[in-house]
């Protein structure tokens, strides 16, 4: 089965152009060697070796920094597959639309140097068109992100249909409305986060001024928040929660937080986690109290209608 990409060609899509006459994407983030030997099948492990190689060229980047570049220069390169379908931006709201054709190959010297040929189709995809959802997932920070999840609405745009479903990415969220409710409520956490209890004390991580802390990829998957406390001491994972199965998130933020600890945490970092949900139970009660390093907040919504004079 293809997945769906956005990929983005430089900083603003500056490379877009040269990409779209060449037919390519790539990647640069400054490692200044051919990778065709050294791409693991598991991002993880690439990960491990070449987050040093990044470090050691940007002296000023986190383990969170350098873990999302090494992450997005291993997904164009390998993990985005020969017939998979990537979407790229070209500055101006509009998406060319194409398909991976061949391998990693190493370009040194030119623009974006870790390469893949790309068939680019005389297709585009206006952003006007897309859903709320799908615009947000496009419009993600960072180089790469993976929207094989809205496939089904993907697929009716390519086709020139416009379609804007409610859909659901989670297999455990049942009701497809709670889902995108559920995302409309971490939108508005992020928005607002300064107001919140833990905006008191956490940030959520930035780098470069921009924020990357929403949907931060693990090897476990996507985390909705990853802060930072103001003082640097402490990572936090934050997990909101909606219309699922209320003890498994603490499983699912215990991994989130063990990957943060082996993978992301400075020496001197410790790492909390934090679930928000409309409301809990007993069975999550009892998998709370034998996790201290996990606290659970509820959220409030507030609808009110004034008439008008």
């Amino acid at each position: 089965m293809k997945s769906f990409y956005r990929v983005m060609l430089g900083r603003k899509s500056i490379h877009a152009e040269t990409c779209f006459a060449e037919g390519f994407i790539g990647t640069d983030f400054e490692v200044n060697q051919d990778l065709t030997n050294e791409l693991t099948e598991n991002w993880r492990d690439f990960n491990a070796k070449f987050r040093d190689i990044f470090k050691s060229n940007h002296p000023d980047k986190t383990n969170v920094g350098a873990g999302l570049a090494c992450g997005f220069l291993w997904t164009v390169s390998k993990g985005i597959k020969i017939g998979d379908i990537v979407l790229c931006p070209d500055g101006s709201g509009t998406y060319q639309v194409g398909e991976i054709s061949s391998n990693y190959f190493h370009h040194p010297g030119g623009i974006l140097p870790h390469r893949r040929n790309v068939k680019w189709m005389a297709k585009h995809v206006e952003r006007e068109a897309m859903s709320d959802m799908l615009k947000k997932s496009t419009g993600s920070i960072g180089t790469v992100s993976n929207i094989t999840g809205y496939a089904q609405e993907l697929e009716s745009l390519i086709a020139g249909e416009y379609k804007s479903p409610i859909i659901s990415t989670d297999s455990t969220v049942e009701d497809p409305s709670e889902f995108a409710l559920e995302k409309h409520l971490e939108d508005f956490l992020v928005q607002n986060w300064k107001q919140t209890e833990l905006g008191k004390d956490f940030d959520i991580f930035e780098e470069d001024g921009e924020l990357v802390g929403q949907q931060y990829q693990s090897d476990t998957g996507p985390m909705d928040i990853l802060a930072i406390k103001k003082d640097k001491t402490q990572l936090l994972v934050v997990e909101l929660k909606k219309g699922r199965a209320s003890d498994a998130v603490v499983g699912q933020v215990l991994r989130y937080m063990g990957y943060v600890k082996q993978e992301l945490a400075e020496p001197n970092q410790s790492v909390k986690g934090v679930i928000i949900a409309l409301d809990d139970d007993t069975r999550i009660r009892r998998a709370l109290a034998m996790t201290p390093d996990i606290s659970f907040y509820r959220y409030e919504v507030s609808f009110k209608l004034n008439k008008a004079n």
